[in-house]
């Protein structure tokens, strides 16, 4: 049985803990709302854009000579971007993604990861570490975008992406985050970046069947990297969310935990004092009765 100074400060210790996880749970949840707030009003902009840029996709013709963003190539060379937080105490948040994009990999492009044509872009500092300590070959320049998120932060990053599919250093892109669905839900998506997909045969006629001005060639090419940054900005967007209500989950119920803890540590010490109040009892009255017998 440990001591009663054993018992006392675990006590003492669990408390501060509890403390801690408490005030982290408030802090979360106060980021949540604020990052829940910004990726509502996002989203129907994203969609609505998404909508847009394939239509005016799939209406080109013979409109534009160089149709780079959705040309099908061999797929040699991956990147695979990967959007985890830069802290952890967030449940299984981070382990998702890592598992996602390791899935992905193992999945599809096994082939190309066997060769060294996997290469993956993290955004967010535990995915820069789970997979650098891995040996993947890496793209480390974006990573501090969760610190501070920012429609210029990511936009550079999008740049990057969209330049390297452009000069064929990338032959395939995909995105791997969490989407939020609420505080205590997150969707683990894999999502392809580029080539963009465009529909067949669900658009009609009609829904294509646009004026453009001046030209529909300056039209797409200036809504080409305007969608592709929203979209990335959405995913960002998505899993800061989804980062927040994870840790805020993860925290009350590590608080939950603690209290739990606590309870069994203070019967633990009431029972420990208990037995040293009776020991004591005991050797008092054996010594009374040895002086009797004396």
């Amino acid at each position: 049985m440990p001591s009663l100074k054993e018992v006392k400060n675990r006590i003492t210790s669990v408390v501060s803990t509890q403390q801690i996880t408490k005030a982290m749970k408030m802090v979360a949840a106060a980021k949540l709302r604020r990052s829940q707030d910004r990726i509502l009003q996002m989203r129907p902009f994203a969609k609505k854009m998404a909508y847009i840029f394939q239509n005016l996709s799939a209406a080109q013709a013979d409109g534009i000579a160089e149709n780079w963003f959705s040309q099908e190539r061999e797929e040699k060379r991956i990147l695979i971007v990967a959007v985890s937080s830069d802290r952890g105490l967030c449940g299984s948040f981070n382990t998702n993604v890592f598992k996602g994009v390791l899935k992905l990999i193992h999945d599809k492009y096994e082939s190309q990861y066997r060769q060294g044509n996997v290469t993956i872009l993290s955004i967010g500092k535990k995915a820069e570490d789970y997979f650098s300590k891995r040996k993947f070959s890496m793209v480390t320049e974006h990573t501090g975008i969760i610190a501070n998120i920012s429609y210029d932060r990511v936009a550079a990053a999008a740049e990057y992406i969209m330049d390297s599919y452009r000069a064929g250093i990338y032959d395939k892109v995909e995105v791997v985050y969490n989407e939020f669905k609420n505080v205590a839900t997150q969707i683990l998506r894999t999502e392809q970046y580029l080539p963009v997909h465009l529909p067949q045969g669900e658009t009609k006629a009609a829904e294509v069947d646009y004026i453009y001005q001046p030209n529909h060639e300056e039209i797409i090419s200036g809504l080409i990297p305007k969608s592709l940054k929203v979209q990335l900005f959405k995913a960002v967007l998505d899993s800061n969310a989804a980062e927040n209500g994870a840790r805020m989950t993860a925290m009350d119920k590590a608080t939950e935990n603690a209290g739990e803890l606590l309870k069994e540590l203070r019967l633990t010490y009431n029972r420990t004092r208990q037995a040293a109040i009776t020991k004591e009892i005991l050797e008092i009255v054996g010594g009374a009765e040895a002086l009797k017998a004396s």
